[in-house]
């Protein structure tokens, strides 16, 4: 049987009877994200140079098998690498929350995709990819949007957002019994914000070139009343108090009529 740390001698397409139910099958690699993400990623790296890519958590391998076909260097990690179905490209393991194994400097793009919130620690997330990039390289980060307007109105009704549901003791053995044991495919662990987001960014000292959303919601229209509020209140807020709290940011289209996914581009320093 092949190791985690090469490329498979043999196809990774088939996978053995303990394999997760919800990912059985013998087939070629699915994207596990929401609808729309991996166009957009594609879309912002489609005009910049081509280099060497960590796609990290890299899954079952959808965006890596993208990734080569736009002629990128590719390398993938995962925290369970026995989930990758890609064939003839490197896999390791690693956790985002502890240190990946690689050497610093070695990539010129980080691609790193509904990952954060499934860790338990996701400013060590930063320090690593401010670690393992080049200066001026690139990393475009997901997570599920919990700052659009529908999942702020589901927090205020609720106590929780669509991403980030409490998690009864029923809901946690159906996850165990989906994921055969490998919980963190599914547990939402750290609902993560725009303004986490930024802060921890700027913090590991990369500057945000582009903030994203997978893709539009059909049902937007029921929110514009709310909407149209959240952004009568910003601009009645004094401009050194909406600069401070990055107001306008919050209320821009990507985050408050986000779709299910924000994605952040940044460069580092």
């Amino acid at each position: 049987m092949p190791t985690a740390e090469t490329a498979a001698t043999t196809t990774r397409t088939v996978k053995p009877a303990d394999h997760p139910p919800l990912l059985a099958g013998d087939r070629g690699p699915i994207a596990m994200s929401r609808p729309g993400l991996h166009e957009t990623v594609l879309k912002i790296l489609k005009p910049l140079p081509r280099g060497v890519i960590l796609d990290c958590p890299a899954g079952e391998g959808a965006l890596a098998q993208d990734l080569l076909s736009e002629g990128f260097d590719v390398r993938c990690c995962d925290l369970y690498s026995e989930l990758f179905r890609l064939d003839g490209v490197e896999i390791k393991r690693g956790d985002l929350a502890g240190t990946l194994p690689y050497a610093s400097g070695s990539f010129d793009y980080i691609t790193s995709l509904d990952g954060l919130e499934h860790i338990d620690s996701p400013p060590q997330a930063f320090r690593e990819y401010r670690r393992l990039l080049k200066p001026g390289g690139h990393l475009i980060i997901s997570v599920p949007n919990i700052m659009n307007v529908e999942e702020r109105l589901k927090w205020l009704l609720f106590g929780y957002t669509s991403h980030c549901k409490p998690l009864s003791d029923q809901s946690k053995a159906k996850i165990h019994y989906d994921c055969a044991g490998m919980d963190e495919i599914a547990v939402h662990a750290n609902p993560i914000g725009y303004s986490e987001l930024r802060y921890y960014l700027e913090k590991n000292g990369f500057a945000i070139q582009g903030v994203y959303r997978d893709r539009k919601k059909g049902n937007q229209w029921l929110y514009w009343p709310l909407v149209a509020f959240i952004r009568l209140l910003a601009k009645l807020t004094p401009e050194k108090r909406r600069k401070d709290r990055w107001t306008d940011e919050l209320a821009s289209d990507p985050v408050l009529l986000g779709g299910n996914t924000i994605i952040i581009h940044a460069i580092l320093k």
